[in-house]
């Protein structure tokens, strides 16, 4: 902005700087922070970490590969990209920039911009806190699997009982160990069946050392990110050089890279591409203008923005490569123990074929099956379910699966087998660091605006505890036998839907309430120079507009479906259709997703009526009791003294004195 030259004179500040924030916007913007006690980060690396931390979850290692499998694989690059850039990094820049300007929490930053908006942070609140039951329990499914591979071989290595547990022998040993061992899975939701205690334990860890971790808040918080927001790229490194080498990775990389364009004309994919958008990057919960509300006000949130947006859709895409080539490597595996399998087969029940040396490959096996099954039932009744390797691929991912029964089972075949735990335990651990770091900004959007609210007055210690414990009673739920249906649920419902809601109310509350030119003027004072024609575009037509195009999708898409649900079949040793929700467990879905946004209108109301007046001092008020001041001399000479209304009449007269 270059040298300042400030002179006083009759109470007023002239600078010669003509660019940046009005006076009483500058003074306010300083005031502030001289007296603002907050915490803040010990330096800039810890805060990006922090954020980027927050941003790569789990979601960039199972969700991400399982969506861009189901919708055509590269094909779903291409709407996921176009989403990044006309939704993600924009609604990510904005909550960065608004969090360090006012230095609030999610609650409190909208109270100040305007008391009708102040649902928008309760929504925000109510949501990291549906999805912190959730996502703390998946770090317990992860502690359980870590603690269970300090054994050699490993448990999910072969099936119990020597061909006597029966599921086991239907289905494989990693899907009897998760199913069973670990999860012991009801045959439905409406089958609680009361505590699974194990699980409990491991939920009861998780939330012990995500309490120790945030106990002391962003000190001790902080400090940690420096392990839990690092180490998952290294065990992501290492997997990828072990990875890429397995045998068959080439036909998973392929299968993950080259599109099935026409699944680009399904409107369903643009809806999953977004929603896979705002979930990975964590906008909307609050926890981003918690982190940020942490940093001094002259920082380049703008370059955080992008860099922190970059690092955590390259996350995802690299996770992927892990991921697919590991799939491709197993695809393979399992279509030769088909292939082996219906050449024993062959070879004892087709005397011609054992005779004359013939081999069963994966170009002839079914033209062998249409010659002789109608001469022999245990050929007619073969099941050929493993030997394709497209078929394999095709049905290789799925959620949870992926890294609880799919990573598992091709981490068994790793050579040499006394390597498998090593593996296990290191890919764990960076499971459960990546849930972690997302868990510490998720707690943050909820501790943060209770106390910048005024809500809670008390030390911060005692409301983390309080929160974790209320947390963990609640997620009770999850450690039934029953608890992997209600985690579907909540996953399904509670971070997806509501999240584009409140980003759509954010953007226009920022935008179109606390103004673009009142925002592009704090940004040059924080950043040292106004957004650019992209952040503009994108922020006043771009975003809103495909924001509610996939909010009609959505809508269009829930009401003409059935939701249903998947479960685990004992008898079969499969998962299946299990139909319809019940009653109560579809009126869940709904209260999931309506329970966040309903604060949005009912908070408005509330205020507009005056049933619940906002006691505090908004932004607008705050600047007609700050001293204005810093009006470019170059601009006072040419204004005239009707051009100054704005200011207060002590202020315009000694302004007045100045003219020539």
């Amino acid at each position: 902005m270059g040298d300042e030259v400030i002179i006083e004179q009759n109470g007023v500040e002239l600078s010669n700087v003509e660019e940046g924030p009005t006076g009483k916007e500058k003074i306010d913007i300083e005031e502030d922070e001289s007296a603002d006690d907050r915490p803040a980060w010990d330096n800039k690396i810890q805060y990006l970490l922090s954020q980027i931390g927050f941003a790569v979850g789990l979601g960039n290692v199972w969700r991400f590969p399982y969506l861009c499998q189901r919708n055509g694989g590269g094909a779903f690059l291409i709407p996921y990209l176009i989403m990044l850039v006309i939704e993600g990094i924009p609604i990510f820049h904005l909550e960065l920039a608004i969090g360090q300007r006012i230095r609030k929490g999610s609650i409190d930053v909208w109270n100040q911009i305007n008391p009708l908006l102040g649902g928008v942070g309760v929504a925000m609140v109510a949501v990291s806190f549906l999805v912190a039951l959730y996502y703390n329990v998946i770090i317990g499914w992860c502690a359980f699997y870590f603690f269970n591979s300090f054994q050699a071989p490993l448990p999910w290595a072969t099936c119990p009982g020597n061909g006597t547990v029966l599921e086991c022998e239907k289905s494989s040993p990693t899907a009897y160990f998760w199913y069973r061992e670990a999860l012991d899975t009801s045959e439905s939701i409406e089958d609680g069946g009361g505590i699974n205690w194990k699980m409990m334990l491991c939920i009861f860890t998780a939330w012990l050392i995500v309490c120790v971790c945030m106990i002391k808040g962003i000190k001790s918080s902080g400090k940690a990110i420096y392990f839990t927001a690092t180490f998952p790229y290294v065990v992501l490194l290492i997997f990828f050089f072990r990875g890429v080498t397995l045998e068959g990775a080439g036909d998973g990389l392929a299968f993950l890279f080259i599109p099935r364009v026409e699944k680009l004309a399904d409107p369903i994919v643009w809806l999953e591409a977004a929603t896979q958008i705002f979930f990975s990057l964590s906008v909307a919960f609050g926890g981003l203008i918690s982190f940020s509300s942490y940093n001094p006000r002259k920082n380049n949130c703008t370059r955080d923005a992008v860099v922190v947006a970059i690092i955590n859709s390259g996350t995802s895409i690299f996770a992927s490569i892990v991921i697919f080539s590991v799939l491709g490597f197993k695809a393979l595996t399992d279509s030769r123990k088909c292939l082996q399998e219906f050449q024993v087969v062959m070879d004892n029940n087709v005397p011609d074929f054992a005779s004359q040396n013939m081999t069963v490959t994966a170009s002839n096996y079914m033209d062998l099956w249409g010659t002789y099954n109608t001469t022999d039932t245990a050929v007619r009744d073969f099941n050929f379910g493993y030997c394709s390797k497209e078929g394999n691929l095709n049905n290789a991912v799925g959620g949870t699966g992926l890294a609880f029964v799919v990573f598992t089972e091709a981490m068994n075949q790793f050579y040499p087998l006394e390597m498998g735990p090593f593996w296990s335990i290191l890919f764990f651990l960076m499971l459960a660091n990546l849930g972690l770091s997302s868990m510490f900004g998720t707690l943050e959007g909820v501790i943060t605006p209770l106390r910048d609210a005024g809500i809670w007055k008390w030390r911060k210690e005692f409301l983390v505890v309080l929160l974790c414990v209320v947390c963990f009673l609640i997620g009770l739920i999850f450690a039934q036998y029953s608890g992997s249906y209600w985690l579907d649920i909540f996953n399904d419902y509670s971070g997806t839907f509501p999240l584009l809601i409140i980003a759509f109310f954010e953007n226009i509350a920022i935008v179109y309430v606390y103004g673009l030119n009142r925002l592009s003027d704090d940004l040059l004072y924080m950043t040292g120079s106004r957004p650019n024609i992209y952040w503009k575009v994108t922020w006043m037509f771009l975003t809103p507009v495909s924001m509610l195009v996939i909010f009609g999708a959505t809508i269009y898409t829930e009401a003409t479906r059935t939701i249903t649900y998947k479960g685990w079949d004992s008898a079969l040793g499969q998962v299946v259709d299990k139909g319809p929700y019940p009653w109560w467990g579809e009126m869940m879905c709904y209260v999931l997703i309506c329970l966040p946004t309903l604060f949005i209108p009912l908070v408005f109301v509330l205020r507009l009526t005056g049933l619940m007046p906002y006691r505090g001092e908004t932004l607008k008020a705050k600047q007609k009791r700050t001293v204005p001041g810093a009006i470019s001399k170059q601009n006072l000479l040419k204004m005239r003294f009707s051009d100054l209304k704005a200011h207060s009449t002590e202020d315009s007269d000694s302004v007045k004195a100045m003219l020539p």
